[in-house]
Parts: structure tokens; C-alpha cells; sequence
């Protein structure tokens, strides 16, 4: 029984954690190996992990913390880069690059707050809670990354989303 909980738990949850380790890494290869790792030491703690509040975000703080551990083992600096999966086209693909380039360019930290908070539209408490901060670094942080974002996108902002608007 346990073992199938676990099943449809981690098939729930594989692609956004891959997605949200993509966003946050910037390569493929890595985002797959972190959610693995993840999902692996999710299994590892499986019987304390479900019954806990939010199986979710334990999951959610156990890849940024292994993405944490594997950018203080990289021996240097370079980014890989791959491409994306197949997607269907909301915006043009160099204007979507665009964007992941400005967001590769904040602090681990900062792009893991945005991630959390605007792509997986997590609270500012469980944001906090996920990354080990207060409530208030997060909303700081948010709101420095976000103008960070803004400075670097300048007109490629307004045309990164002009189809909302119509």
C-alpha cells in the first residue's frame, strides 16, 4: 500500500519538480537527476513524509536543497545549456529564452524564491518554509528579484506579454 501511495504521489509531482529544477538549474540533464534524487530520498522517508501536512513541499525542499548541494559541488561555473522539452508556442521560443536568461542571472536563493513563488504560485509563508527564510526576506527578495527582472527585460518585457493584454 505504501509503495503504491507512493507511485501516484511521485507521478503527481515528477513534472513540476523537473520543471520547477529546470527553472532553477537552467539544464535538462540536472533538472532529471535532482528530481530523481528528490523523488529517491522522498521514497527513502516515505512512511513520515505522508502522513506529514504537505508531502508536497517536503518534496519541494528536498530538490532545493539538492540543488543547493549541487551547486557547492560544481567545480566551476559554466552552464550547461540544452534545450527545453517540446511545448506548445503561448510566446515566441527567443523571447521565452529571453526571460530564462534574465532569471538565471539572480542569486541561487532569489531564482529559487521567484520558482517557488510565481511558477509553482506558492504562499509567501510556504515559500519561506520551503527555503529556510522569514516571510519578510521572501517578500523583499521577491520584490528586488522581480525589479532585477524588470531592469533586465526592459522593452522585451512588454512584448514577453502583450498577448495578455488583448
Amino acid at each position: 500500500m505504501a509503495d503504491e501511495d507512493f507511485e501516484e504521489f511521485a507521478q503527481a509531482t515528477a513534472g513540476r519538480l523537473r520543471d520547477a529544477a529546470f527553472l532553477m538549474c537552467r539544464d535538462w540533464h540536472l533538472a532529471q537527476d535532482l528530481t530523481q534524487t528528490t523523488l529517491a530520498k522522498v521514497y527513502a522517508n516515505w512512511r513520515r513524509v505522508r502522513r506529514a501536512d504537505d508531502p508536497h513541499a517536503y518534496a519541494r525542499k528536498i530538490l532545493l536543497r539538492c540543488m543547493i548541494d549541487q551547486q557547492r559541488r560544481r567545480s566551476s561555473r559554466e552552464l550547461a545549456m540544452s534545450a527545453p522539452p517540446e511545448r506548445s508556442e503561448e510566446h515566441p521560443a527567443e523571447l521565452r529564452m529571453t526571460l530564462l536568461d534574465a532569471v538565471a542571472t539572480l542569486p541561487l536563493r532569489d531564482r529559487a524564491i521567484i520558482v517557488l513563488r510565481y511558477w509553482d504560485d506558492l504562499s509567501v509563508e510556504t515559500t519561506a518554509e520551503v527555503v529556510g527564510v522569514s516571510t519578510a526576506v521572501v517578500k523583499s527578495q521577491s520584490m528586488r528579484s522581480l525589479n532585477r527582472l524588470r531592469e533586465l527585460l526592459g522593452e522585451t518585457r512588454s512584448e514577453l506579454f502583450a498577448e495578455e493584454r488583448h
